[in-house]
């Protein structure tokens, strides 16, 4: 702990060990600067960490799927398996445990999707979707999926605004740059860090295949 400090960032293909947790590619990471990391700190679930791996699941355990050149940011929370037993259309929220099967109402998997960014301390609730290259607002609340390049905040979040025009949203989208070998990634990143949408549909169509 005394040497963290906001420099330092956990690669998650790296330290990631729990099965439910799906990493794409080498480049994600988190800026653990303070806390106990990824695994222990970020991730919540009551059923299918290493602290429960040990029992028999009541019930499918929800995944967590993390693209490639996600960045999630100091303190965050993704809610996961076993989080959501408390009942809003029973008159008692309480989790009783001999109620806890009829409880439990499962929201599907949670995807962070490629390239988005997720703020200091924002949550993501169970079953949401981000979508590609998509931002969270620090200290926001993630109810409901997230349009790819869209920018969200506040609690529940709501859409702030598009990074780029619908139109050039989905010409990204069609590149699937994501998808695209490393070597071919690394030799077009100079237009990949910009935002001319006809240089980059250039670079790919005269990149030998």
């Amino acid at each position: 702990m005394n040497n963290k400090h906001w420099t330092k960032m956990e690669m998650l293909h790296e330290t990631v060990n729990n099965k439910n947790i799906s990493i794409k590619g080498t480049h994600s990471y988190y800026s653990d600067a303070y806390d106990n990391g990824f695994e222990r700190s970020v991730v919540r679930y009551l059923h299918g960490d290493e602290q429960t791996c040990h029992r028999e699941p009541r019930w499918e355990i929800d995944k967590l799927h993390i693209g490639d050149y996600v960045c999630i940011g100091a303190e965050a929370v993704i809610l996961m398996g076993g989080n959501h037993t408390h009942r809003a259309d029973w008159f008692s929220l309480y989790p009783f445990m001999d109620k806890i099967d009829e409880a439990y109402q499962a929201k599907g998997d949670t995807c962070l999707g490629d390239g988005c960014w997720i703020g200091m301390r924002a949550m993501i609730m169970p079953g949401v979707t981000i979508g590609e290259g998509a931002v969270v607002a620090a200290n926001s609340v993630i109810t409901k999926d997230v349009e790819p390049y869209s920018i969200v905040g506040g609690s529940p979040a709501k859409t702030i605004r598009k990074r780029f025009s619908q139109k050039t949203i989905e010409r990204l989208l069609a590149l699937k740059i994501y998808d695209w070998p490393e070597s071919k990634f690394e030799a077009l990143r100079a237009v990949i860090c910009s935002d001319d949408i006809d240089a980059l549909e250039l670079a790919h169509r005269n990149y030998p295949s």
